[in-house]
């Protein structure tokens, strides 16, 4: 029998400054220093920071110059991304040795359920002690974890003892502590959110609690439910293992403005090679070609085009980018930035099953 919501045992592992810390793992010359995983150039991006350099307020998704000026000293080092995914494949069969019940968020975190996990061992709190200590000892990098009856307290839990510990929300703590927390501080409320809210009167869970669902649905649709759940610390969504990718992406920042047809094909091409290699590595495809641009001021536009089937090959995907790419001509200021991606995702086996629906 299916283990009831509220007696569920959650964990979520969240490895610690994750590309950084592999970065000064394999480099011992960058051990104590501020390290940023990413482009060191004008354009460039921080996509991970070391915690030497996160007491400097360097953060994921800053630009580098901004980064730079916050802390002078900061190293940068160009990602590795196929040494991430390694050590991430490590990680993930250390989960596996625990519970069948996985579900990644990324390279870096995932959900575990282990209501009854393989090792037998009653308490969560020391299954999620054994798999940090593994971990560490297989591959010399630290993880956090939260762990709690359902999905958004664990997640909130395992910001609580960073780096390199953990913490546990009860059933009995779960209504006390949400209803201390800002908004802001919930996630999936984002900043926009969070103000809007704020604007409502609504600065706590507290707050949050003291509002019918009603009302919150009025303000914010569907969200507004969910809204309303978790400032009762609610969450009753399963561990999904094996949980589809909603979309497959790749983007590229510029080093200089592109302005030209032919500066556009040609810098949207290596999107278009990765974003087709995972769909081949995969078996995944898409039904939705989306074309996203930034401009040299930052406004930022998308495109999108939906098939009626996946779509079939490499050459079919470039040719409908390319079309949505012309709809966007002539440009009147410069391009800083192009992406692409493929959505509503279809295995091979669920592409079948729906052309055989369509011959019955």
């Amino acid at each position: 029998m299916e283990a009831l919501p509220e007696t569920r045992k959650i964990i979520h592992l969240d490895m610690d400054a994750f590309y950084a810390s592999v970065e000064q793992r394999d480099n011992p010359v960058l051990r104590g220093r501020p390290v940023a995983v990413g482009g060191s150039r004008q354009r460039g991006v921080v996509a991970a920071a070391s915690y030497e350099a996160r007491q400097f307020g360097v953060r994921s998704a800053m630009p580098s110059s901004t980064a730079l000026r916050k802390c002078p000293g900061l190293v940068f080092v160009k990602p590795r991304f196929e040494v991430y995914k390694e050590v991430s494949r490590q990680i993930r069969a250390i989960f596996a040795e625990y519970t069948p019940l996985i579900e990644p968020l990324s390279l870096d975190e995932a959900y575990l359920d282990v209501t009854e996990n393989l090792k037998g061992i009653t308490l969560a709190t020391q299954v999620a002690r054994e798999i940090r200590a593994e971990i560490l000892r297989q591959t010399q990098l630290t993880a956090s974890a939260g762990i709690s009856y359902n999905k958004f307290l664990a997640k909130l839990a395992s910001d609580y003892r960073k780096p390199n510990g953990q913490f546990v929300i009860r059933p009995d703590q779960g209504p006390a502590f949400v209803e201390k927390l800002g908004v802001g501080e919930f996630h999936g409320i984002g900043p926009a959110t969070a103000a809007r809210l704020n604007n409502l009167g609504i600065f706590t869970g507290l707050d949050l609690r003291q509002q019918t669902e009603a009302f919150l649905r009025q303000h914010f649709g569907k969200a507004g439910s969910h809204y309303y759940r978790i400032a009762r610390a609610q969450d009753f969504r399963p561990v999904v293992s094996d949980r589809l990718r909603k979309s497959i992406g790749s983007e590229t920042t510029f080093e200089q403005d592109l302005w030209t047809p032919e500066e556009l094909l040609e810098g949207l091409q290596p999107c278009l090679d990765s974003v087709w290699q995972h769909c081949q590595r995969t078996g995944l495809r898409g039904r939705t070609v989306t074309l996203k641009v930034k401009y040299a001021d930052f406004q930022q536009i998308t495109r999108s085009r939906t098939l009626f089937g996946p779509v079939p090959t490499p050459e079919a995907f470039a040719y409908l980018s390319h079309e949505l790419l012309t709809g966007i001509q002539p440009i009147s200021k410069g391009i800083r930035l192009l992406g692409v991606s493929l959505s509503n995702l279809e295995t091979p086996e669920e592409a079948v099953g729906k052309q055989l629906a369509l011959l019955l």
